[in-house]
């Protein structure tokens, strides 16, 4: 190792590093010098006893010779990609060929180095190497989160609508055939395209969603195929569309009724025989893509009116998820809202005990035309600008809360002649929300709890002070 000017360390943290070489020389002073460095190194000598450091602790890095007396390092480099794929590996040599180089690139290793070994060209390796381990550490936390995120699980609703929905998004995700995902604006149509791909077995290679009706047709088309170098004006080099994205993954084309009656015999082709040419091309192009498609209009009065085309609507029509709108499935409003609230609680660090009674009945009283997103959006300002630790009707919007009971009952009471406390006038429409929950989920207060937001224990004692006594033919299920 030639000595070169100190170099101070780009490490963050005290990153572990494998040495292994059979050259004890070599092996101590190296060893050493990356220690000064800053960074944590274990010493090993050949394969047994650098295996057996890689099963006693976790490494960053191994920085490990070719040559070990009669043993290979390559078998090192082997073994960490098959048993400890997260150790980086740079390989080491006094002896390299550009053969040499490439096979080592080829096996897996980041790099392979030339001895006599220079201090800038190591550190400059180890952080390079250590760099692009991060990014790929990243990658993969995010690519975890996007998975938990719009896995099925995700998705809140307990209605029986729902219910199906979700076993038929486990029986089709890893299916062939092409999903029409149909519902009013708002409902989640992009959520259970991403939960059909996240379920199936093309869950690592790309979902890739563009919405159809956001782009004129000349756009739309070089964004679904791509279009060669000087294919029309402002076309300076070569794209790649979203088809070739999504080899191997799942295309998802939104708002599919928007298509121009061009582009409906373009999608025809590429539904019927998954190939396709770019814009300006003419090479064929074949792909392995899942095709999902969603629209809130109703495609078979697209065909009847002469919008839409009828062998095209078959062909996308294999499988059809119809999302019901929010309205229709009110039991679910109350889980819904409380799901928003602790999300953007979280985001916030904000702590709120929940929706008070009053509130919770403007939110399932509301039609939600905007459905999902709306009740999202209504939620997340409420969470926002509410003060106190519970959120009222004072903190929705005017609109949500007309014809909804409000506090001002109690005084209409008083000036009807009957003296109530406001908590004595609150406990009717609280009676009557619980009681229509409870009757919604057959009686299930574990369900029942989780919808109004509050724990079992809470439930059972409003339940025995409301007088609210389960039906003897319904089932106890806690």
């Amino acid at each position: 190792m030639k000595n070169s000017p100190a170099n101070q360390s780009s490490a963050k943290r005290s990153h572990r590093i494998l040495l292994v070489d059979d050259d004890q020389h070599l092996l101590q002073s190296l060893g050493r010098w990356l220690g000064d460095q800053g960074f944590d190194v274990q010493l090993a000598a050949d394969i047994a006893s650098a295996e057996s450091a890689l099963a006693a602790r976790t490494f960053d890095l191994a920085f490990v010779d070719l040559r070990l007396g009669d043993e290979d390092g390559m078998d090192i480099l082997s073994h960490c990609r098959t048993h400890h794929p997260n150790v980086v590996v740079i390989l080491m040599t006094g002896y390299a060929t550009a053969d040499t180089g490439v096979e080592a690139i080829r096996a897996g290793a980041f790099d392979l180095m030339t001895k006599p070994l220079i201090d800038d060209e190591i550190l400059i390796a180890i952080n390079r190497a250590l760099s692009q381990q991060q990014v790929l550490e990243e990658n993969e936390q995010l690519k975890a989160q996007l998975d938990k995120r719009f896995a099925k699980e995700s998705i809140v609703g307990s209605d029986q609508r729902m219910q199906k929905i979700f076993d038929m998004v486990d029986n089709i995700a890893n299916t062939k055939a092409t999903v029409l995902i149909t519902g009013e604006s708002g409902t989640g149509k992009s959520l259970i395209a991403r939960a059909i791909h996240q379920r199936s077995q093309r869950k690592n290679a790309p979902f890739v969603e563009i919405a159809c009706g956001a782009l004129p047709e000349n756009l739309l088309e070089s964004e679904l195929f791509g279009h060669v170098a000087g294919a029309f004006t402002g076309a300076s080099s070569h794209k790649e569309g979203k088809f070739k994205q999504a080899d191997g993954g799942t295309i998802f084309l939104d708002e599919i009724g928007t298509a121009s009656p061009s582009m409906q015999v373009k999608l025809l082709r590429v539904l019927q025989e998954l190939q396709f040419e770019q814009v300006g091309g003419s090479e064929t192009f074949h792909v392995n893509t899942r095709i999902v498609l969603a629209t809130n209009e109703d495609l078979s009065q697209a065909v009847e009116a002469g919008t839409f085309r009828q062998d095209l609507y078959y062909r996308v029509n294999v499988i059809n998820i119809e999302l019901p709108a929010l309205r229709q499935r009110p039991s679910d409003i109350p889980m819904l809202a409380t799901h928003f609230m602790d999300k953007i609680c979280s985001e916030e660090n904000k702590q709120l005990d929940g929706f008070d009674p009053t509130a919770l009945q403007a939110l399932r009283e509301y039609q939600w035309p905007g459905n999902v997103r709306e009740l999202q959006n209504v939620v997340d300002r409420a969470v926002l600008l509410g003060k106190g630790p519970l959120l009222g009707t004072h903190d929705l919007p005017s609109h949500i809360c007309e014809g909804s009971f409000s506090p001002t009952v109690a005084v209409s009471t008083v000036k009807q002649g009957v003296r109530q406390t406001l908590k004595e006038a609150l406990e009717g429409p609280e009676r009557q929300i619980i009681l229509q929950s409870l009757r919604e989920n057959s009686w299930n207060r574990n369900v029942t709890a989780d919808q109004l937001g509050i724990n079992r224990t809470t439930l059972y004692k409003k339940m025995k002070k409301l007088g609210l006594e389960e039906p003897q033919t319904a089932s106890n299920n806690w």
